[in-house]
């Protein structure tokens, strides 16, 4: 062989080889960047600090408020709330007692102090969450009925203390409105589904929020806690329960502390805690008991997402409990407005009632970008369905086609795992990329993956049902 001849054929074989390490080395780029990400916790939590309120009280009962649990106090909390910010802020304390009041509109500089032996009864007759407020429902805008704490573009808010916020809400008011029997509604009674679709589609018909009035004779429940368009907010160490709906719902929100706080509700939607279309949020020390999912961080509905396009960003979540849910930690599926840097670490989930550990929901009606998501040392005792499930087709399908990728699971123990123990159904346009699970240990699952549509999954050091998982060559 010539000289140039060997040179060519040397060429060849380092073009060759370069292809064969080009995937390889592109998957340990991916892999030590996923990794890596976990630095990033650090840097998010110290753009996360609660508020901060004058050293001044502002006792609801000096304004009128009576704890009998039967005299309308509604009055009473506007007035302390109003004292309060013309003061220049402080504390709205509600002492020993239980408090009936209709919803409580929560101003800038404001503290809500629900103090140990403390509870706050609302009403729950609708009549009185009018008038109408911008608020959003099932990631709609809209008119609608006030949550039951609302802040509509307030700086420097809490609800912190010991004492329990009840809504009331059960099967002889607020749950039948979703038209499920088990929830006490009764056939041939009204119910949000004709109100639900007509929202929807106003929302896909371009109709401005301030025309998509819904009160009276919509059925569409209320939010527990609604701060919309807040910074600064913290709600800390309360009991909350009973919800008619989505229990903790910061909306368009920037700087938000939820620490220590116990969520009891088995209601229809009950979620715990959504965060929706919100930057740096810490989620830490809570207790979740759910008729839904734990937390489901979203970002806004179909064309009404798209129209906002405000994503959930750094989301931390740490030290929490879930039992009951549809899903421990869930993304979506209103989620039009993308999800990125959730981190999720050292939490505990357990109950023959939580369906999946982590969950992702979304569907080409939804689109939008679900990216960057992390957990470690996540404890599972017992799940119903899926430990791990990721999701693009749930609900209807239309023509945008969602994104799911970098998702990363380290240290998991599960003792039983339902029904699958990893399942991922993307689109062949659109697959579930890059998910990297590393020292997973999944028990007591009846299947142990199914995968429909994936693209570069990476399994180190995974277990099911005691046996080292090894996935087919692609």
């Amino acid at each position: 062989m010539g000289k140039y001849h060997l040179l060519a054929f040397l060429t060849c074989c380092l073009q060759l080889l370069g292809s064969c390490y080009q995937p390889l080395q592109e998957n340990r780029e991916q892999a030590s960047t996923q990794t890596d990400a976990w630095d990033k916790v650090e840097d998010i939590l110290r753009q996360i600090s609660p508020p901060s309120f004058p050293d001044r009280d502002f006792l609801v009962t000096a304004y009128g408020a009576v704890g009998d649990g039967t005299v309308d106090c509604t009055e009473a909390f506007r007035k302390a709330v109003m004292a309060c910010v013309e003061a220049g802020g402080g504390r709205v304390v509600v002492p020993e007692g239980r408090f009936l009041t209709g919803p409580i509109h929560l101003k800038s500089n404001v503290n809500l102090h629900v103090v140990k032996g403390a509870t706050i009864l609302f009403s729950t007759d609708p009549a009185d969450y009018l008038p109408l407020v911008h608020t959003r429902w099932e990631g709609v805008e809209l008119m609608g009925y006030s949550p039951l704490i609302y802040a509509f573009e307030q700086k420097n808010i809490a609800i912190t203390g010991e004492g329990i916020l009840d809504g009331q809400a059960n099967e002889t008011n607020w749950w039948p409105w979703k038209g499920q029997k088990k929830h006490g509604w009764i056939e041939g009674t009204p119910n949000q589904t004709e109100p639900r679709a007509a929202l929807f589609q106003m929302a896909e018909d371009g109709v401005p929020v301030s025309e998509r009035k819904f009160g009276e004779g919509s059925y569409l429940r209320p939010q527990f806690v609604q701060p919309y368009r807040c910074e600064n907010v913290l709600i800390e160490g309360v009991t909350i329960i009973n919800s008619p709906m989505w229990i903790l719902n910061p909306v368009l929100c920037t700087n938000v502390t939820i620490q220590g706080v116990t969520v009891e509700s088995q209601g229809p939607n009950s979620d715990g805690c959504d965060p929706e279309s919100s930057r740096n949020v810490l989620i830490k020390d809570c207790h979740f008991n759910t008729g839904d999912d734990c937390i489901a961080i979203k970002s806004g509905r179909n064309a009404d997402g798209r129209r906002i396009n405000v994503p959930s960003e750094n989301i931390v979540i740490q030290n929490c409990t879930m039992e009951n849910g549809h899903g421990g930690v869930v993304i979506g599926s209103e989620i039009s407005g993308g999800v990125r840097n959730v981190f999720a670490e050292n939490c505990r989930m357990n109950s023959p009632l939580l369906d999946r550990a982590l969950r992702i929901k979304t569907s080409s009606m939804r689109g939008g970008v679900v990216e960057n998501v992390y957990l470690r040392n996540i404890e599972v005792g017992q799940v119903a369905q899926q430990v791990i499930r990721v999701n693009m087709f749930y609900e209807d399908s239309g023509s945008f086609m969602p994104t799911v990728r970098n998702v990363e699971v380290l240290n998991m123990k599960v003792r039983n795992g339902g029904k699958v123990g990893v399942l991922l159904e993307g689109y062949e346009q659109s697959p579930v990329e890059n998910l990297r699970l590393v020292d997973v240990e999944i028990n007591g699952v009846e299947e142990p993956y199914k995968f429909s549509n994936v693209k570069n999954i990476q399994l180190e050091n995974v277990t099911i049902n005691g046996e080292k998982v090894v996935l087919p060559a692609n």
